[in-house]
């Protein structure tokens, strides 16, 4: 008996090493997924895309707030220190620096919860559009799951597929964000507030905004995936969609 035991547990040991993938493989099956499914990529893409631009948009508005007022209390040192002949509009923003700091905080402390909500709603419509990537390929995964394939490359398959959309999409969004607010601000600031404070914060948050948005895309797919992998083979390959 024991050695039946054994030879049974060495034969999974064998199925287990003979499923395994490299990572490569997996990356390649994952990319697959997604031009065979593109238009239901381009959906869930759109939803970390649009989270994005909007949590990048309401950022990029700080920043050039807060640059905006260090070029002014700048102004308001070199007028005071008589180095700086200061024009009417000069003399404008420096009076207005006070009332305008109050009601930016405020601005901004509303934006910072709306772009909150943004990503919320973004993140359930990611989960939302995977799981219906789920329904979709339910042969798909029962015939990979009859073959061999174990829950740990059903999950690792569907992470890899929202890491890269999460990547791509949140680099797009970061792009059409920080473009629209540094094309509205260059109309209404000009180009005194485009220094070396706004690449530097600009670097900084597009770090911050792919990270974001690949960090929500695999929390949302969670769910998803769990799912795809705990699903029976057999009746995965009875369900007609």
């Amino acid at each position: 008996m024991s050695a039946e035991s054994n030879t049974a547990e060495k034969g999974r040991a064998g199925l287990r090493r003979q499923i395994k993938l490299p990572m490569s493989k997996a990356i390649e099956i994952a990319f697959k997924s997604i031009k065979i499914r593109f238009w239901r990529s381009v959906i869930t893409a759109a939803g970390i895309f649009l989270g994005i631009a909007f949590f990048t948009s309401v950022r990029m508005s700080g920043e050039f707030s807060m640059i905006q007022r260090k070029v002014i209390e700048a102004k308001r040192d070199a007028i005071a220190a008589g180095t700086l002949k200061p024009t009417p509009n000069d003399i404008r923003q420096v009076n207005s620096l006070a009332t305008d700091q109050a009601d930016a905080k405020a601005a901004e402390m509303r934006l910072k919860w709306l772009s909150i909500m943004a990503l919320i709603v973004c993140t359930v419509g990611i989960a939302n559009s995977m799981l219906m990537s789920v329904t979709e390929r339910y042969k798909e995964i029962g015939t990979m799951k009859c073959l061999g394939a174990l829950d740990g490359l059903v999950v690792k398959l569907f992470f890899i597929e929202a890491s890269f959309l999460g990547f791509f999409s949140s680099v797009i969004g970061f792009v059409l964000g920080w473009l629209v607010i540094s094309l509205i601000r260059l109309a209404t600031d000009g180009v005194e507030v485009f220094g070396l404070a706004f690449w530097i914060a600009s670097v900084k948050l597009l770090g911050l905004s792919v990270l974001v948005g690949t960090v929500l895309t695999f929390i949302a797919t969670i769910l998803p995936a769990m799912r795809a992998a705990q699903m029976p083979p057999a009746a995965a390959l009875r369900v007609e969609i």
